[in-house]
């Protein structure tokens, strides 16, 4: 790090009540900002500061990055964001926020909100619900989705060099990281790339590099009128910013499992995946978290100054990068039932358990159907989409993206009726042809059960109504084969019960 440039008087000049007429100034300090925070504001101040992948180190060089900031935390922020201001110089040589002298610094504007509106706080707290992860999910599947796109950007050449650079960076840190940890992620981090670089680049020709937010974690989102917002996002290197859309995610997957939250990061990365569609990214899924673990550990030793929380921290960071390299056998599993039998909410309850990274992937049949036909998720969809080819095109779908992430090494959880003997055969091929383990579960619920589950559904995929299944009161082609549960039983003793048939 290089500091350009002595910022005591601005700092002294923003810390002070008396420059905003109020009584009490708060400052918070990050590693390249201090914010100030003045009674319903926050003013943010950018360091003079220079490395390898950001440059604060001029005047004019802050100034744009503070404009920028505005316009691009806009697209996801819109009401708490006001201005870049600059601060100027009298010709009496006092200092003044949006004077008209010459500026001699500039500070992004914001609304002030409460810290403990802050994701990170709140999952320190065990705020954090699964509808708040869902809401998050959501709200960054459609930020990628309006997105721009980036095809000068991004592809193979980009992840190789983010790969390189964090290796680069963290041997220059020998008092905090191992020689040996160092050399086994570089050694580790090449075959994985090789294997999915051609994936990476077909990414950026199909549009899946965009502009995104770069910087996507815990601590840059907050709840901000009941909704999931992000901000701060990355405005000093485009490089960074212009990514995978699933790498952008990653960030915020890894902090999740970080802090031991896997049940949020399998929800949000299913809950993405089911909004998105984009389970051709799987394959890359796993080299993407380990980068952005591998990010965090450099970042984070380039902070630490000796302090030993944070240099455990960066250790800690490594450590998860190389764990997220480490082969593993993957497993899959297929829960079927009658509708209203509980079926998806066991899967999302198995999910953050099974297989390594951030769970199992969920493949259900109502999701997928909707994805195929180009429907929201949460569109209902007239019964002629029920019809026998469309099904059959589903159980297709199902069959391919089941496969894809198997072979990324990604364990996967088949949520789907399964009356069809014919489509059970096929899932269950799927594994012996891969000797991979194979746990099929039907869920066994009497009609009254059913009918009440149904109609205390909400924001739901699904399109069984309590009117279709007094419909079709057939007994259905049951799979004898497969562990019969109780639906009727507590959620807790359900999943228990399903993961002793494992």
């Amino acid at each position: 790090m290089i500091e350009s440039e002595d910022q005591s008087e601005i700092i002294a000049f923003l810390g002070d009540p008396n420059t905003h007429g109020v009584d009490k100034v708060e400052r918070i300090e990050t590693h390249f900002a201090i914010i100030f925070l003045v009674g319903n504001s926050a003013l943010k101040l950018k360091r003079a500061v220079k490395f390898p992948f950001l440059d604060f180190s001029t005047v004019e060089r802050r100034g744009d990055c503070c404009k920028r900031e505005v316009d691009l935390n806009r697209r996801t922020a819109p009401t708490l964001y006001r201005d870049a201001v600059p601060i100027t110089r009298g010709g009496n040589g006092d200092l003044s926020l949006g004077g008209s002298g010459e500026p001699i610094d500039w500070v992004v504007s914001m609304n002030r909100f409460e810290q403990s509106s802050l994701f990170d706080r709140m999952a320190l707290d065990d705020a954090l619900t699964p509808e708040m992860m869902i809401a998050l999910a959501d709200a960054i599947a459609a930020f990628h989705c309006d997105a721009e796109p980036m095809p000068a950007k991004g592809g193979a050449q980009a992840m190789r060099w983010v790969m390189e650079d964090n290796i680069e960076e963290m041997r220059t840190f020998p008092e905090i990281f191992e020689s040996a940890a160092v050399t086994a992620l570089a050694e580790n981090s090449g075959p994985t790339f090789d294997r999915i670089a051609d994936l990476l680049d077909r990414r950026r020709d199909d549009g899946f590099v965009r502009h995104c937010h770069g910087d996507l974690h815990l601590q840059n989102i907050c709840l901000l009128e009941d909704r999931p917002t992000l901000f701060d996002c990355i405005e000093f290197n485009d490089d960074i910013a212009c990514v995978d859309t699933l790498y952008d995610l990653a960030f915020l997957l890894m902090d999740l499992d970080h802090r031991d939250r896997h049940d949020d990061a399998n929800l949000v990365l299913n809950r993405y995946l089911a909004r998105t569609g984009d389970m051709r990214a799987l394959p890359a899924l796993r080299f993407f978290l380990s980068c952005r673990a591998a990010v965090k550990a450099k970042v984070t030793a380039i902070a630490a100054k000796g302090n030993v929380g944070r240099i455990r921290d960066a250790q800690s960071f490594l450590q998860l990068a190389l764990d997220y390299l480490v082969p593993t056998s993957p497993r899959l599993i297929a829960i079927g039932g009658t509708p209203g039998t509980g079926k998806s909410t066991l899967a999302q309850g198995l999910a953050p358990e099974i297989g390594a990274g951030c769970g199992a992937i969920l493949m259900r049949t109502d999701v997928l159907r909707k994805h195929m036909l180009g429907v929201d998720i949460l569109e209902r969809l007239p019964e002629s989409a029920y019809d026998r080819e469309t099904t059959q095109r589903t159980y297709d779908r199902v069959v391919k993206e089941t496969e894809a992430a198997l072979d990324a090494g990604l364990s996967v959880i088949a949520d789907a009726t399964f009356t069809n003997a014919q489509f059970r055969k096929r899932i269950e091929a799927i594994a012996h042809a891969r000797d991979l383990p194979f746990t099929g579960i039907w869920l066994d619920a009497d009609f009254e059960l059913r009918e009440r589950r149904i109609a205390a559904r909400t924001n739901d995929p699904s399109d069984a109504t309590v009117d279709l299944i007094r419909r079709f009161r057939d007994e259905p082609d049951i799979p004898e084969a497969w562990h019969h549960l109780d639906a009727g039983q507590s959620l807790d003793r359900l999943i228990i019960t399903a993961h002793e048939k494992f």
